[in-house]
């Protein structure tokens, strides 16, 4: 599995690229693999706010449902509209083509409360034993 160095990475399996004021979000390698095949995906709009750890969406694949946890507090910038469109997108290429939506940044200290890459690969391995 994969973990890019650059990434903040939520218990949720969340992952969050910083770029100045803004975090691109999306779900990890390691649920992707979990969810299996993803059928569909349900996101917020536009200029909706989504609070730090509240639901934000849900991911639908073939076994399940799983909701998605906002790994900050944010007003949305932009939803991914093809990975609604292609889901599986967030199979085939969680951390670029399958990114979910982009939120404006609004209280840099939420960040304090997301692992590094060599945390969330720690944290990942506990949960296959």
């Amino acid at each position: 599995m994969e973990f890019p160095e650059e990434l903040k990475y939520s218990k949720e399996h969340v992952w969050l690229r910083i770029e100045g004021n803004r975090a691109v979000v999306g779900i990890t390698d390691f649920a992707q693999e979990e969810l299996g095949t993803i059928a569909a995906v349900e996101l917020p709009e536009e200029g909706d706010q989504v609070e730090q750890e509240d639901s934000m969406g849900s991911i639908e694949a073939r076994k399940t449902v799983a909701e998605l946890y906002a790994p900050i507090t944010g007003t949305v910038l932009a939803v991914n509209d093809e990975a609604l469109d292609t889901p599986s997108l967030l199979n085939d290429d969680p951390y670029d083509g399958g990114w979910l939506l982009e939120l404006e940044l609004e209280d840099r200290d939420e960040l304090k409360a997301l692992m590094s890459a060599d945390d969330y690969a720690d944290y990942v391995e506990d949960k296959e034993v």
